[in-house]
């Protein structure tokens, strides 16, 4: 009998411990109301508080597609010969100028080929030169019946083969000239550096990257658009740009729709330019903003909301008492937000003070 009373009291406390934590947490109170949100708390009469209604507002839907920041132009400044680098005189991030030297080779063997070049150029014009000479002389002994007319075109020969050397040698030389000043290396155009991928002392062949330059000027935003929404664009439109790291929207011009979709994601490369903001580098992460014509929100003034923690809180006009409610918000308009649920059009909602 003593072991029953036991347990019989060990169960009503049970009991009476889950009944008291029911209440604590509201178990006995309404959690929705008859119209399905969330039942509002009384706190005080209307009295002179300001009061805004919510209403509809017709908005602009838009469709998002992201893509990166790229250089409109962007250039590889390579070595032309084999040659070892001797200077460097920018760095990354630099400015530089058209015709500004950013690079010296080692020109040692350069200009030993031109000297060399120049070299022959002087013999083949001496020998052309006693050819000529020589000419003259035959065509004297000729007039005077001293010569024969073979011996004349063994001499003119001469001459022209003289002539062909000569005009060889030149070729070499204007070559060897040329080449000695691709040891000097200048800026193609009016840039930034975006990197050096050699350092002096390195050896380079012909057509190997030195540094790479970008017009800072003229970038671009590209963007894969999905197919569907591709029909909607056009060579020529405005449309806008958002770079979320500068926080920055801005409009921009479609100047080129790739005409080959992606087989992975069934989208096209859209190349939106404009002008460039401060800020703006090559590779950063932007979005396209693809208008597909208007929709209609519920929104409520942004001054009605309390944040209090992570809840969304707002005093709606009840008769003549304010009762808070609970709301999910979504965008911001101005000075106005999103509701996307907690409040019907045609509510009022009092401001904060």
């Amino acid at each position: 009998m003593r072991v029953a009373l036991k347990i019989l009291s060990g169960v009503l406390l049970l009991a009476l411990v889950a009944v008291a934590i029911a209440w604590l947490a509201g178990g006995f109170h309404p959690k929705v109301g008859d119209d399905g949100r969330a039942a509002a708390v009384a706190l005080r009469p209307v009295g002179d508080a300001s009061l805004a209604a919510v209403r509809v507002r017709s908005v602009p839907l838009i469709e998002q597609a992201v893509g990166s920041v790229r250089a409109v132009h962007e250039t590889a400044v390579a070595s032309r010969v084999l040659a070892v680098v001797l200077e460097l005189t920018v760095r990354a991030g630099d400015r530089v100028e058209k015709g500004q030297v950013v690079a010296r080779l080692d020109d040692d063997a350069l200009r030993a080929r031109k000297r060399r070049a120049e070299a022959e150029l002087d013999g083949a014009l001496a020998v052309l030169a006693r050819a000529e000479t020589a000419l003259k002389r035959t065509r004297s002994l000729v007039e005077d019946g001293a010569a024969s007319t073979s011996e004349l075109d063994d001499a003119m020969t001469a001459t022209q083969t003289a002539s062909s050397i000569v005009e060889r040698a030149r070729r070499t030389l204007d070559e060897a000239a040329t080449a000695l000043g691709y040891a000097t290396i200048k800026a193609p155009m009016d840039g930034v550096v975006i990197d050096r991928a050699t350092e002096p002392g390195d050896t380079v062949a012909p057509g190997q990257t030195i540094l790479t330059v970008y017009d800072p000027t003229k970038m671009e935003l590209v963007a894969g658009v999905r197919e569907s929404l591709t029909s909607l664009l056009a060579v020529g439109d405005s449309i806008a740009v958002r770079i979320d790291a500068l926080g920055l929207e801005c409009e921009g011009t479609i100047s080129e729709i790739v005409p080959r979709a992606e087989e992975a994601s069934r989208s096209f490369d859209v190349k939106v330019t404009g002008p460039c903001p401060p800020g703006v580098y090559a590779g950063m992460f932007g979005r396209l903003l693809i208008p597909l014509g208007e929709e209609d929100v519920v929104v409520a003034p942004a001054a009605a909301v309390r944040e209090v923690g992570q809840l969304r809180l707002v005093d709606v006009a009840d008769g003549g008492v304010l009762r808070r409610r609970a709301v999910r918000l979504g965008r911001r308009f101005g000075d106005e937000v999103e509701v996307l649920s907690g409040l019907r059009v045609g509510e009022r909602v009092a401001l904060v003070r």
